[in-house]
């Protein structure tokens, strides 16, 4: 059992510049409004791991970095009672009007019934809002 969001967004940056933004995690909580804490325990890369606390009541977790496909996208997981919590992030090539993001929430196990019912709407409501933060952020990248 699954269940899945995906949530894409043209952006008005660069591509190499939303990379450099999403693969430094720790700057997350200075520009992502749903972050409240985000570290890595060592180097991003595949294999990585680290701890994420999103603004709000809900408790931290741990996630691990499971692929990387340099200046185009990576994947965390997280685990979920019973299952886990795959997040894709992809960044398609520049286009006449920006560069396309995507981010993929796969719900497996036991959870994915209130992953569907309850998170899926948040994260469609949030989403908007972060990747324009993400946009801001690359946009003052490629300034300094």
């Amino acid at each position: 059992m699954h269940h899945t969001v995906t949530c894409t967004q043209t952006l008005d940056a660069e591509p190499a510049d939303v990379w450099a933004a999403w693969i430094d995690m720790e700057s997350y909580p200075t520009w992502d409004p749903r972050e409240e804490e985000l570290r890595l325990d060592g180097p991003f890369g595949e294999g990585a791991t680290g701890w994420s606390k999103q603004v709000g009541p809900r408790p931290g977790t741990r996630f691990t970095i499971t692929d990387v496909d340099p200046g185009r996208g990576f994947t965390t997981t997280c685990p979920l009672p019973g299952g886990a919590l795959e997040i894709r992030h992809r960044i398609e090539g520049g286009t006449p009007t920006g560069v396309r993001v995507e981010k993929t929430y796969t719900a497996r196990g036991p959870m994915t019934l209130a992953f569907r019912l309850v998170f899926a709407r948040g994260i469609r409501a949030s989403t908007p809002g972060t990747f324009a933060a993400l946009e801001a952020e690359a946009r003052s990248r490629s300034l300094r």
